[in-house]
């Protein structure tokens, strides 16, 4: 007699095992897992050790504090996972906002700022992007070369910090979106997480997300396949160079400032955030899911060596090192049992 009851499972999930059939989690969800293990074990640590870490606040912060990076976190998702790097973000952030910050000084409407500031970036990732495709040089040479060019500009306007007191700018930056007394979140989060939306929908629905994917597992079969290639190439640099800008906008919201320094070793940060967060570094594989859950590993890092005291902020830097070695380490074993 054959037990129907129970589906006939396929695939590498599952397995028999004395006579039962035991489900393993794909493994292109391990690392996104192993995230969210460490960040429920890093929360936990936090609230077990300081008092008032597990104040609503003290969570909600982590977004307030990092809606910049994980817009830009978002872009470069892309870039990675076509098996790209996009080492021009921070110098991007900069150059918008200086430029915002000047000519919002010099008197010019906030409305005509806004959009030319995002269109500078955007500019400047279609260059990139057509570099990297036409000329067939190397994404890190051609967006180092872009991150010098922003910064060289950025330096060129304007050395100094330069405060923005416009008016939309401030009300932008002061808006809030409250939930209880002292419990609220910034605009700069709300934005974040439309960005968020529209990524995960993008990579998930439509043909330009797979595009990416296969672009990621294996740009020769794509280009075999008939896929876009060039296209799709550009268009991820092109998105990668929005987002930074976007998220230079958040900072000046953030900072209510523009200055030709900001945004420096960002571009490492959002890299980081999209490893730890599961992203393949070879391209193919992972989800924006992880990289919020990358963000908020960064930002949780952050908020417990605030908490502490008596830590330098450099410590910060010591432990995103050590947590990339483990991921790239677990992206390895991963791939290689996956083969």
């Amino acid at each position: 007699m054959i037990d129907v009851s129970t589906p006939p499972a396929t695939g590498p999930q599952a397995q028999k095992r004395g006579g039962r059939r035991v489900y393993r989690p794909n493994t292109k969800h391990i690392p996104v897992l192993a995230t969210l293990a460490l960040l429920v074990v890093m929360y936990s640590i936090g609230v077990y050790n300081y008092e008032s870490f597990g104040d609503t606040q003290v969570f909600l912060n982590i977004f307030v504090d990092n809606a910049f990076l994980l817009v830009v976190a978002v872009g470069m998702t892309f870039v990675i996972l076509t098996g790209g790097i996009d080492l021009s973000v921070g110098a991007v952030i900069a150059l918008t906002t200086t430029v915002a910050a000047t000519l919002l000084a010099a008197g010019w409407p906030a409305g005509v700022v806004l959009p030319l500031v995002l269109l500078i970036g955007t500019v400047m990732g279609l260059g990139m992007g057509a570099v990297i495709h036409f000329f067939k040089v190397e994404p890190f040479i051609a967006t180092l070369a872009g991150m010098f060019l922003a910064r060289g500009l950025a330096l060129l306007i304007d050395r100094n910090s330069i405060p923005i007191t416009n008016d939309f700018w401030t009300q932008m930056a002061q808006k809030r979106f409250r939930f209880d007394d002292g419990v609220f979140i910034s605009l700069n989060v709300v934005i974040a997480a439309i960005v968020v939306l529209i990524a995960a929908i993008v990579l998930a629905w439509t043909r330009f997300g797979r595009n990416v994917y296969a672009i990621g597992g294996n740009a020769d079969s794509a280009l075999l396949m008939g896929l876009p290639v060039g296209r799709t190439r550009i268009a991820v640099y092109t998105l990668s160079g929005f987002c930074a800008s976007l998220g230079g906008v958040l900072y000046s919201f953030y900072t209510s400032s523009g200055y030709s320094l900001h945004g420096q070793g960002l571009e490492l940060d959002a890299i980081a955030a999209v490893v730890i967060g599961g992203v393949l570094l070879t391209g193919g594989s992972g989800y924006v899911l992880g990289t919020v859950l990358g963000v908020m590993v960064l930002g949780l890092i952050q908020t417990i060596i605030t908490f502490q005291g008596d830590l330098n902020s450099w410590w910060t830097r010591i432990v995103v090192g050590v947590l990339l070695f483990a991921f790239i380490v677990l992206q390895r074993l991963v791939t290689r049992k996956a083969k």
